[in-house]
């Protein structure tokens, strides 16, 4: 296996099971050098015998990826690169979700803290997740940031959880616990924080010590399902409202209240709802 280096990422391997822990303080948010090195890294180890399952954890208990970087507008040069690289009629922000989905080994979200946005995104894109029942929470955001998802998320939570829970999870904005989330489709299962650990290298082991095949087999007769037309009108919807005034002064206003700071992105539904009242 051969891997760059990278900046917002550390990666360990063992057993088959690659371990990446998303490291991007102080509260992870999904910026495009992020965006960059998960690319990287999934297609270089797209070919490798030797990595079976891939685990996302975070270096951060309290947030998995916050949400996307609400500054990456600016990134233009980098986000030029990975518009470069994205499949063909996905935007930058669907097409790591789409690697996720469509990568051979089997990947596995832990998720000890929040993910919101684009981090919910990333979420349910990967194959198997598992989260902590105290500390785990998930939510759409964008609405109250005045658009919608743009990364995926219309498409994967109603493959998940249906069309009405689809419409709630992404006009509604709220932050969903880990049992409620399990209970709607959007993860595997809730558990005890306490052994969330043990529980997936428990089931990463056993999936990567699985006979030769049977990973592949079980990805083929369960292949991904064909998104591409519904990202096209996500992606169009969301380039509709990204450069309206009204969302971009609630998203410079929440960076100003506290958006992407530890204190404002433990309560941003509050945050961006007082915004969204004056």
């Amino acid at each position: 296996m051969t891997l760059g280096d990278f900046t917002t990422l550390r990666t360990g391997l063992r057993d088959g099971v690659l371990t990446v822990v998303l490291d991007n303080p102080p509260v992870n948010v999904l910026g495009a050098t992020t965006m960059r090195e998960v690319r990287d890294l999934l297609t270089g180890v797209r070919d490798d015998p030797g990595v079976k399952v891939i685990v996302f954890e975070s270096a951060n208990p309290e947030f998995f990826l916050a949400h996307v970087d609400m500054h990456i507008l600016d990134q233009r040069e980098l986000l030029e690169e990975l518009a470069a690289s994205a499949p063909p009629g996905v935007n930058v922000f669907q097409a790591t979700g789409e690697l996720l989905r469509h990568q051979p080994q089997i990947t596995i979200v832990k998720l000890a803290g929040k993910a919101r946005g684009g981090g919910a995104e990333f979420v349910a894109a990967a194959d198997l997740v598992f989260a902590a029942e105290e500390t785990a929470g998930l939510g759409q955001v964008e609405a109250l940031m005045g658009i919608i998802p743009g990364g995926g998320a219309t498409q994967y939570l109603r493959e998940r959880a249906g069309r009405n829970r689809a419409l709630e999870l992404v006009l509604a904005g709220e932050l969903l616990d880990a049992r409620t989330a399990a209970a709607y489709g959007w993860i595997n299962r809730a558990v005890p924080a306490a052994e969330l650990d043990a529980h997936v290298d428990r089931v990463a082991r056993t999936i990567a010590g699985l006979a030769d095949g049977v990973v592949a087999a079980a990805k083929r007769t369960l292949p991904p399902a064909d998104l591409g037309a519904g990202l096209v009108v996500e992606n169009d919807a969301w380039a509709s409202l990204v450069g309206r005034p009204a969302a971009q002064r609630l998203m410079s206003e929440a960076l100003t209240a506290g958006a992407q700071t530890v204190e404002g992105e433990r309560d941003l539904e509050t945050l961006m709802g007082g915004l969204r009242a004056r």
